[in-house]
């Protein structure tokens, strides 16, 4: 009679009734790329830190798609108001837009705001460097955290002087006689640049929160969150001055 064999059963891990179980897991070799580590059974609902920040990276972005929808409702009523006017009593058209001169400070202010954005991306970069990274895991200190707040202290500087320039810059304005309610014009600038302003106050009470964080949160991947999500609203509120000062100086 020939001999049959029998294959040796697929060694299974048992699941505890106690707390801390875990389903059955196959220990067959995953054949390459798989390493074993059975990521396929991770629990629902239960996200890696790298996931946890792309979501929160995803809420920022939808929360600055609003915003940007607000700006281009403001900047469509800008050129709407640019072309409107009035028929006078003898029927002639009449134009009351008059172009403001732009306060000169406002260049020096653009500069301030796009050698900040550099220094938060410095920051953010230092934040997320592997290396310190891992030795914080490990738990040998804070090189990430610490690399990255002189990057974020100076960012909170120039965002403030910024605003102080752009204070400046409206009292300039209010020198030549150019208030929020003497011409349309002014009306715009004011409207435009002391939204920004308000935005980019939001920013540096964001960057704060995350100067806070990076002393105080132990957990790694919180601080990343908080200084990342606060590094991506900065450069959207460069990016949305660079667009208003190119609209207000060369489109008027």
């Amino acid at each position: 009679m020939p001999a049959t064999f029998t294959p040796a059963p697929v060694e299974v891990e048992k699941k505890h009734t106690g707390t801390g179980g875990r389903p059955p897991v196959d220990r067959r070799p995953t054949g390459g790329g798989g390493d074993g580590d059975n990521w396929q059974n991770r629990e629902p609902g239960k996200r890696g830190p790298r996931e946890v920040l792309h979501r929160y990276r995803l809420g920022l972005f939808f929360g600055l798609a609003g915003d940007l929808m607000f700006f281009v409702a403001l900047v469509s009523a800008f050129f709407v108001r640019q072309t409107a006017g009035h028929f006078d009593a003898r029927e002639q058209w009449i134009n009351d837009w008059r172009p403001v001169l732009i306060p000169p400070i406002l260049w020096l202010n653009t500069l301030v705001l796009l050698l900040s954005s550099l220094t938060i991306e410095a920051a953010r970069r230092r934040l997320f460097h592997e290396p310190d990274v891992l030795e914080e895991w490990l738990g040998l200190g804070r090189p990430a955290a610490r690399r990255a707040m002189p990057w974020v202290i100076a960012t909170l500087a120039l965002g403030s002087a910024f605003l102080v320039g752009q204070v400046m810059a409206w009292q300039q304005l209010s020198q030549q006689g150019a208030y929020f309610g003497s011409n349309p014009s002014s009306h715009f600038f004011y409207l435009l640049t002391i939204t920004h302003a308000a935005h980019l106050l939001v920013g540096i009470v964001a960057l704060l929160a995350a100067a806070v964080g990076l002393v105080v949160t132990r957990k790694v991947e919180v601080r990343q969150i908080l200084l990342d999500t606060s590094a991506w609203y900065w450069h959207a509120m460069g990016a949305l001055w660079i667009f208003l000062f190119i609209l207000l100086v060369f489109f008027q």
